[in-house]
Order: structure tokens, then sequence, then C-alpha cells
């Protein structure tokens, strides 16, 4: 076994150290077993020598009920051996599943971007349960096999030495075949499981996209790119079976071989009085044994072979580190302190302030504190070739209502994903209440954030589940204000069961709108003190968009609202609004501001509403 698979095991098996015993256990209660079993021969060589040879039935029951008590007390043992690993590997396995999904949920929307859905279910899933496999056998038969093997060749050394020297050859000669086979196929099993990743992609397309498929009458050009896939897999794994499967006839070959070897050399010295009857017999049935475990650990090869490239890919994404840091989440006194005695604006606020984002001519509202801050920032997302957003500068008082809009890929979702620290800039500083969000513990920030992503996502199970979300200590009250809030409160009502009324994952039993103002309505139940809706409204009719504009300016504790549409009439009543063209910010005011000098936003709001109505409103 290579230094680099050993490095990976060592690393996974951290999680056996909760089933010390089980791992004792478990190899123990099989070498008892195997221990019994090298008895057997003996048993049968005195049976066939003394009691058969010499006519005494007496002596042939006791030795049987002998053979009988050493395969009960076997089975016991075997039994028993079975229960200590299973324990030992379910739990094993679990551990390995909790940690890498911590692990997973650890990293930051750029790495999980980077590695893909598909991959990180395949590792989850059946990485996992083919370690847990591997966990299993070698538990049981990594120590039993080899223990039989070479306690077989031991004992038929003190049957007779010269016919045991047949067992010294062939031994090493089964050894080379196995651990041949087992170079050969573990690379292949690494790419056999990079098949099945590509092959569960192109599943996970299909299956999600399934009505865009049919809608473009795709379906061919889909089952033949799934076909070419599969079909590569197929004959990867077609490959390593055959390679694999040369392990069983070719031991086959050689075992059989040195049993007619052993039975001409027995038969020979039987003849010159050398060994008895019985002791070929015994040799016989030991090189059986030698068989039967031979084959055995083949598989077992077979098995931990593949255990240790679903290990090396599992070990490579715990090798995966965020490239976002945390702080210990605690809430920095001097911020405290700050806002007890009015509100000062905390580190880092000595940006020169735009007028047009200040909410107030007369600078009454200047001295209040920031609630979000972008200093001059840029992102890149990792892998592309061009900035997303370039050098936007950017500060917006508490309380404001903030509109962002823009064309498709401008970067306005880019913006908003900002300040909840999805992704982190790679220049530049964004402050949430004067303080720069890597300074944050993630509870810290992102419990006086809600948001409302672009794809409204709801869990299995029912409304309320899905509501307490927000605060898993709402009341029914507060659910209900939520849902009155977001427009969701009358379809609730009507259906049955009201707040338990179930919900199907990915709430496939609701339409488009009702997802929306459903994850509206969970937002709002944590009482944020900044509040994105992303896009959040699009299924949305102007009449229920209206009505919950009107409901986030009645919102309770005047949260800062950033609202990020592509319709003009969701953000042209914020108290300002961000355009944003090509990751640039293009302007920034008030409505009739930005209709009186900003192009880009004269442009979006007249392919929307006709310039004599635009300009009468």
């Amino acid at each position: 076994m290579r230094k680099g698979h050993t490095d990976v095991m060592k690393k996974l098996l951290i999680y056996l150290n909760n089933y010390k015993k089980e791992t004792v256990f478990a190899p123990l209660f099989k070498m008892l077993e195997a221990t019994f079993e090298l008895f057997v021969p003996l048993v049968m060589a005195a049976i066939i020598d003394r009691g058969i040879g010499q006519g005494d039935t007496g002596y042939v029951l006791k030795m049987g009920g002998i053979l009988v008590a050493l395969g009960l007390i076997g089975l016991l043992c075997s039994i028993t051996a079975q229960y200590f690993a299973a324990k030992a590997a379910v739990g094993f396995s679990t551990g390995l599943k909790h940690a890498l999904f911590d692990h997973i949920q650890s990293l930051s929307f750029t790495e999980i971007d980077t590695l893909g859905t598909s991959t990180l279910i395949t590792r989850m899933t059946s990485d996992v349960n083919q370690v847990q496999n591997g966990v299993n056998m070698v538990l049981r038969l990594f120590l039993r096999s080899p223990f039989i093997v070479f306690g077989a060749m031991i004992m038929a050394f003190t049957i007779d030495g010269k016919a045991a020297l047949i067992f010294v050859v062939t031994i090493p000669l089964l050894a080379v075949v196995v651990f041949g086979i087992m170079a050969l196929t573990m690379p292949m099993y690494k790419k056999v499981q990079a098949g099945l990743d590509a092959v569960l992609g192109a599943t996970r397309e299909n299956l999600t996209g399934a009505r865009v498929i049919r809608a473009f009458h795709k379906e061919e050009e889909e089952i033949d790119r799934f076909e070419e896939k599969n079909g590569f897999l197929t004959h990867l794994q077609l490959v390593v079976g055959r390679i694999s499967a040369l392990t069983n006839p070719v031991t086959y070959i050689i075992i059989n071989a040195a049993t007619i070897l052993l039975l001409y050399t027995g038969a020979v010295r039987v003849d010159n009085g050398s060994i008895t009857q019985g002791q070929v017999v015994a040799l016989v049935n030991y090189m059986s044994q030698i068989l039967v475990e031979l084959i055995k650990l083949a598989n077992l090869i077979i098995t931990i072979t593949k255990a240790l490239a679903c290990a090396n890919r599992i070990e490579a994404i715990f090798e995966v580190e965020s490239s976002m840091r945390w702080q210990e989440a605690a809430v920095c006194a001097d911020e405290k302190n700050g806002q007890a005695a009015g509100g000062g604006k905390g580190p880092g606020t000595d940006a020169p302030d735009l007028q047009s984002l200040a909410g107030e001519k007369t600078g009454q509202k200047a001295q209040r504190d920031l609630a979000v801050e972008f200093d001059h920032v840029h992102l890149t997302y990792g892998g592309a070739g061009a900035e997303s957003l370039s050098d936007i500068h950017i500060q917006v008082p508490r309380g404001q209502t903030i509109g962002v809009i823009g064309g498709t890929g401008s970067g306005k979702s880019s913006l908003v994903n900002m300040i909840p620290r999805f992704y982190d800039a790679t220049a530049g500083t964004v402050r949430v209440n004067g303080r720069d969000v890597k300074s944050y513990g993630m509870e810290e920030l992102r419990e006086r954030i809600g948001i409302v992503l672009q794809k409204a996502v709801l869990f299995r199970g029912t409304i309320r589940d899905n509501l307490l979300w927000g605060n898993a200590q709402a009341t029914d009250e507060e659910l209900w204000e939520a849902l009155r809030l977001a427009q969701a409160k009358e379809f609730v009502e009507k259906k049955e069961g009201r707040l338990d009324a179930p919900v199907a994952q990915e709430g496939r039993n609701l339409s488009g709108g009702q997802r929306q103002r459903l994850t509206i309505a969970r937002a709002l139940v944590a009482k944020p003190e900044i509040l994105i809706l992303d896009d959040s409204a699009s299924a949305l009719d102007y009449a229920t968009d209206a009505a919950l504009r009107k409901a986030l300016k009645e919102l309770p504790g005047e949260p800062t609202v950033f609202i990020v549409s592509q319709r003009a009439s969701s953000i042209r009543h914020a108290d300002q609004i961000i355009v944003l063209e090509d990751g640039e910010m293009a302007g920034c005011g008030t409505h009739e501001e930005l209709l009186a000098d900003c192009e880009v936003y004269q442009e979006i709001y007249y392919s929307q509403f006709e310039k004599q109505s635009a300009v009468q409103n």
C-alpha cells in the first residue's frame, strides 16, 4: 500500500476513535474463529487414522462431537465479530458524513461553485459507502485471512516438513498475483468514480431541467450526451472488472496445481510410510483453507482498493480550505457602546459621503450610523477572467430603502451577496454598521441580515417549519404578521392546515409567486437589521408587488432594505437607487434625479413605460 494511501486512511480513521472497543473485539473474535478452524483438519486426521483405521466407533463419535463443538463456537465468534465490525463501520461512516457535511458547509460559495454539486453528492454518498464497506471488511478479514494462510502453512509443517514446502512456494506466488492485480486496478477505480461524477452531473441536469429540455425538444441530444458519459463509465467498469475478475481463476489454477502436487507427494510419502492417510487429508484440507481464504483476501483487496480510491477523493474535499476566515462570534464592545451613546460612525467610515445616498440634502442625517458601506470594492469570481464589480463606492445610512437596478449580468446580485459575505471582495472593503464584514463571526453577521435570494427555495415540511428557519422561537402571532407583510397571509389561510399545511420538496406544490412570498415571510420572521430582496418579487403581479413595497415601509425597527429588481416600478419609490452597468456604478440618486441625469436608468425606465406617462408621473 502506497504511503499516500496510508496517510489518507490515517486521517480518516480518526472517526473510529469512538469505536476502539469494537475495532479490537471484531478482529479478535475473527482470530478466535480462525484458531478453531485450524484445528478441524487435525481432528479429521485423527478420525481417519484412529477412529476409521482402527474401527473405533466410540472415538469417531467423540471426535465428531468435538468437530460440532468447534463449528458452534466458531459460529458464535463469527456472529460476534460481525456485530462489532458492522457497529464500528456504520459509526465510522456516520462520523465521516457529519464531518464532511460540516466541512462543505464551512466552504464559501467560491469553493462550492468550483467543486460542483454532483461531485459533492457522490462523495457524500457513494464514496463514503465504499469506505464504510472497506472498514467493515478490514475488521473482519484483514487479520483473519493472513492468519489462516500462514497458520495453515505452520500446521502443515507440524505434519510433514517436505510436503509443507509446497505451501512455501504457493503462498508467495498467490501474493504476487493478488497484489499485482491490486496495483493495476487501484488507479482505474479512481477513474471509475470520476466517471460516476460525470454521469451523476448529467442526470442531475436532465432531471432539474426536464421542462426546459422538453420545451426546446432537446430530448434526443440529452439522451446521446447521457449515453456517451454512461458508455464511458461502462467501458471503465468493464476494463477494471475484467482485470479484477482474473483474481479468482488465477488463484484457483495455482491452488489446484498445488493441491495436485500435494496429493502426489502425499501419496508417495504414505507409500514410504513417512505419513499417514489422515495426515494427507489434513494437508489437503489446509490447502483448501488457504484457497478459500485467499479468495476472500482477493475480494478484500478489491474492496480495499475501491475504498482507498474513494478515501482519496473524500480527503481531497477535506483538503479544500475555505477562502474565507471568520472571527470568533463576539459583539464588539466599542460598537455596542457607540450605539448606546447615540451612534458614532465607528471605524472606517471616513470615506466621502455621496450626497445622492445621504438621503437628506440639508445633511440633517449625516450623523446617523451607516448601515452598509462599499469602500472602493472590486469583485472577481474564482476562475473568471474579468471583474464582476469594479470600484463600487457607496454609503447607505440606516433605515433607508435602496433600489438596485441594471441589465442582466450587470452585477446586481454580486453587489448584495457581499453584504452577508457570501463572497469576499478581491479589493476594497465592505462594512456593516461601520465594521469590516471580515471582522464579524458568521452568526454575528448573518443574524443581522435577512436575505431572499433570486431562486425561491423551500424545504419539505410544513409552512410553519419553513418560516421558523428565520427564528426558531417565533410565536404564531409573529409568523402571521410576517405572512401579512409578505402578502402571503391570504393564501395560507385558505390552505388546509394553515400554518401546518404541507410543503413539498423545493415547494413544488406551490406556485412561483407563493414560494417567493413565503421566502420573504421567512426572512421577515427574523426581524433583521438589513433586509435584502434579490429580485424576489419577479413572479408577483404588479398589484401584489406594490402592496409588498408598501408593507415594507411599515416594518418595525426601520430596517435598511435593499431591493434588487429589473422592474423600474419596484424600486422607483426607494430613497436612493443604485444603477449598475457591466459591474460599474452608472449612477445613484432618487428616481427623479436619475431620470434627469442617468442615461442607463432612462433607457431601462423608458423601455418599461411610455415616455409621456413617465414624464407625467
